[in-house]
């Protein structure tokens, strides 16, 4: 993998792990819906004002428009309200291990949609590192009761997980045909904010505006950096190495989450942690020595 891509990647997993807690401090006054609208249309705004200072064309066919929304609609929208959702009935730990399961997801889904070889040690790998998951977020597991509230809050996130796998596809269907990323991501974010804006209305949604430093703050990173910056570079990834390979980034958002509990939160690490967090980085090797094949 070229020097730039792992840059991207490091860069994915850095941000994109850190804005699980960013989206806990988004959760509390304001609805979940009315902040993804918040997050995404500026988000969109921001990204047209680029393409526009760079000179880049935002001019699509309405086939192409009809793609680049799709990708929105379950990227940008509603695999992140079903997320929220899940986070008030979930750990953080729980959510991270469920959407660490894209890469299965986005494995089976490159095979059936593109046809796409199956290569035995991406899903070993990803295997491994999966198990590694589980060790880290054991102590969770073990106190999870089937028949309680979380039992609805896993459904919720394995569901908004498939929905995202769903959105990587069609970005990675959106390349192969030529469609650059950052415009992609421009139109996208828009039509994902205005149907999360028109599902926020049907619903009754009241928009309010948390003006703490807290919100507004974990607002704006979530727009600038795991927005803007993190999407760009996992589906500039996603193209270059594939939807399988790009999703493992999924599999180590955990771990950074980790980190940052153990800094902010009094996380104690346990023996069954750091084996966890090994066989995670074994498997991360495993994943991204592996030669692109199409």
């Amino acid at each position: 993998m070229p020097a730039n891509s792992h840059f991207l990647y490091i860069s994915t997993v850095l941000i994109w792990g850190s804005s699980w807690f960013a989206v806990k401090l988004q959760l509390g006054e304001v609805d979940e819906a009315a902040s993804l609208v918040y997050r995404f249309a500026l988000a969109a705004v921001l990204l047209l004002i680029f393409c526009l200072i760079t000179r880049r064309s935002l001019r699509f066919t309405a086939s192409q428009h009809l793609f680049i929304a799709l990708q929105g609609i379950f990227l940008f929208a509603s695999n992140y309200l079903v997320i929220y959702w899940a986070t008030h009935l979930l750990s953080s730990g729980l959510i991270a291990v469920a959407f660490s399961t894209i890469i299965f997801m986005n494995i089976t889904g490159a095979a059936i949609a593109f046809k796409q070889k199956l290569q035995l040690r991406v899903l070993g790998g990803a295997t491994i590192g999966l198990a590694g998951i589980v060790l880290i977020f054991w102590p969770e597991f073990e106190s999870f009761d089937v028949h309680s509230p979380a039992a609805t809050g896993l459904g919720l996130a394995l569901l908004g997980t498939l929905l995202a796998s769903i959105g990587n596809l069609f970005s990675a269907r959106n390349q192969r045909h030529g469609i650059p990323v950052v415009q992609t991501n421009a139109w996208g974010m828009g039509y994902g904010a205005l149907v999360m804006c028109i599902y926020a209305l049907l619903a009754g949604t009241e928009f309010s505006f948390d003006t703490s430093l807290v919100y507004t703050g974990s607002l704006l990173y979530l727009v600038v950096f795991a927005s803007i910056l993190a999407f760009g570079g996992y589906l500039t990834l996603l193209g270059r190495i594939g939807a399988d390979r790009a999703a493992y980034a999924m599999v180590l958002f955990p771990v950074v989450a980790l980190a940052i509990s153990t800094a902010f939160e009094g996380y104690q690490w346990t023996l069954l942690a750091v084996i966890g967090l090994s066989l995670v980085m074994f498997g991360n090797v495993m994943v991204l020595r592996i030669p692109n094949q199409t």
